[in-house]
C-alpha cells in the first residue's frame, strides 16, 4: 500500500501538533509538513510535496481560501480538505468556489477525519453532514431569478449529483442507487463532461451556481 503524504495548514501551534500525530499514527499516511499560514503557501507546497493538504480557513495574513487559490494555479491535482470551526454559507461556497475536494468542521472526529483524507484521495466530495445540509440550502436559497439550467443530464446522472451536493460518498451513492462503485465513476465522468468541471467539489459548485434542475 502506498504512503500518503499530508501536509496541514492552521495557526493553531496545538492543532498543528495533534493532526501531525494522529497522521504519522495512521499506517499509510505520513506528516510531510506543518504550516501556520499561507504566506509562503507555494514554497511550503513545494517544499513538503502532499498528496492531500489539510487547509484551515481562518488564518492570519493569508487565509485559506486565497490559499487554495494559489495551489490551484500550479498544482490542480493535491486534494484540498478545509476545516473551519465555523458553518458559514459565504465561506463554504467561497471554498467550493477556490477548488476545494472538501469541507469539514474541526470538531470531526479523528478517525472520521482520516476517512475523509482517504475519501478525497478516491475522488470523493468529503462534507460532514452539518456542512452538507449548509451546501443543501445554498442550493435551494440562489437567486430564484436564474433560470434552471439542465445541462443535458440523464435521470440518474441528475440523481447522482443532487447526492453530491448533499455530501454523498462514492461509495454511498453506489449503495443508495444500487450500483457499483464503478458504475459510480463513470456516471460522474459523463457529468464533469457534461458540466465542464475536474472534480466532485466543481460540480457541486456549478450546481448551486447554475441552480442546475436536480428533480427537487
Amino acid at each position: 500500500m502506498m504512503t500518503t503524504s499530508v501536509a496541514v495548514f492552521d495557526d493553531n501551534a496545538t492543532r498543528r501538533k495533534g493532526l501531525q500525530l494522529m497522521i504519522d499514527s495512521t499506517g499509510n499516511m505520513v506528516c510531510t509538513g506543518t504550516f501556520e499560514d499561507c504566506s509562503n503557501v507555494m514554497e511550503n507546497v513545494e517544499h513538503s510535496r502532499p498528496d492531500v493538504i489539510l487547509m484551515d480557513i481562518d488564518m492570519p495574513y493569508v487565509n485559506g481560501i486565497e490559499g487554495v487559490k494559489k495551489i490551484r494555479e500550479k498544482y490542480p491535482d493535491i486534494k484540498i480538505l478545509m476545516q473551519t470551526v465555523f458553518e458559514d454559507d459565504d465561506k463554504i461556497f467561497a471554498a467550493i468556489c477556490a477548488g476545494a475536494d472538501g469541507y469539514i468542521l474541526k470538531k470531526t472526529p479523528p478517525q472520521k477525519l482520516i476517512d475523509a483524507i482517504q475519501e478525497v484521495l478516491e475522488g470523493g466530495a468529503p462534507m460532514t453532514p452539518s456542512v452538507a445540509k449548509q451546501v443543501l440550502r445554498l442550493f435551494s436559497h440562489q437567486n430564484k431569478k436564474t433560470p434552471k439550467e439542465h445541462f443535458d443530464l440523464s435521470t440518474r446522472e441528475q440523481e447522482i449529483l443532487s447526492l453530491l451536493v448533499q455530501g454523498y460518498s462514492y461509495k454511498m451513492i453506489a449503495d443508495k442507487c444500487f450500483i457499483s462503485f464503478s458504475t459510480v465513476n463513470t456516471h460522474i465522468t459523463h457529468i464533469y463532461e457534461k458540466l465542464h468541471v475536474h472534480s466532485a467539489t466543481e460540480a457541486v459548485a456549478k450546481a448551486i451556481e447554475s441552480r442546475i434542475f436536480l428533480g427537487r
